[in-house]
C-alpha cells in the first residue's frame, strides 16, 4: 500500500514517467523501496514539511499521511527514510528496512501492483526493477507499448502477460522455479 500511495503522490504530480525499484540484499538483511518519478518536484519549503502528517498539498482532506506512514514503517524496521526532490526535474522517495526484522510489512504482490498502476494510468510510464542479491529482473511500459505498437497496454490479455512476466521472473529472481 505505501507503494501505491508514493506512485499516487508522482501522479498527482504530473509524472510521465514512474520507476519503483525494490532491492533485496539477504546479505547485508537490507530491503529498500524507492520510487522516482519527473514530475513538478518540491521546493524546499514542501520538503521540509512533507514528512509533518498534517502537511499536505491537497484541497479535499487536512492531513496527509502517505510519506509520514512509509516512513514510521521504515523506522520502526531500524531503517530509514530519504527524500530527494528538485523542482521541474521531479522527486525521489527511499526507504530501507531491516529485512529480516519482525515488524517489516511484507512487500505484497507486486504482480497486482503493476497492474493496477498500469491499467488505470496507460498513459503513463513505469519502470519496475527488483533485484534479489545479484539477480535483477525489469519491467519497462515503455518497451512494451513499443512493441505493441496499435494496442492498448490497459488491453486485458497485455495485463495478464504483464501479471504473468512479473510473478515468473520474482519467482526465477527469488530462487523458486
Amino acid at each position: 500500500m505505501h507503494i501505491l500511495d508514493i506512485v499516487q503522490n508522482s501522479i498527482n504530480a504530473g509524472a510521465t514517467l514512474i520507476e519503483i525499484i525494490i532491492d533485496e540484499d539477504e546479505k547485508n538483511d537490507i530491503l529498500t523501496i524507492e520510487i522516482k518519478d519527473n514530475g513538478r518536484g518540491m521546493d524546499e519549503s514542501t520538503l521540509k514539511k512533507v514528512k509533518d502528517p498534517f502537511f499536505t498539498t491537497r484541497t479535499t482532506r487536512k492531513v496527509g499521511l502517505g510519506v509520514p506512514l512509509f516512513e514510521q514503517a521504515a523506522k520502526s524496521c531500524g531503517g530509514k527514510l530519504d527524500i530527494f526532490s528538485k523542482v521541474g526535474e521531479g522527486t525521489s522517495i527511499r526507504a530501507s528496512f531491516v529485512r529480516s526484522h519482525i515488524d517489516r510489512p511484507p512487500i505484497g504482490s507486486m504482480s497486482d501492483t503493476m497492474i493496477l498502476l498500469v491499467a488505470t494510468n496507460p498513459e503513463i510510464d513505469f519502470l519496475y526493477r527488483h533485484r534479489v542479491d545479484n539477480n535483477e529482473f525489469v519491467l519497462d511500459t515503455r518497451e512494451i507499448k513499443n512493441t505493441l505498437q496499435d494496442v492498448p497496454i490497459s488491453n486485458p490479455m497485455v495485463l495478464d502477460w504483464i501479471k504473468t512476466f512479473v510473478e515468473d521472473n520474482l519467482k526465477q529472481i527469488s530462487g523458486g522455479v
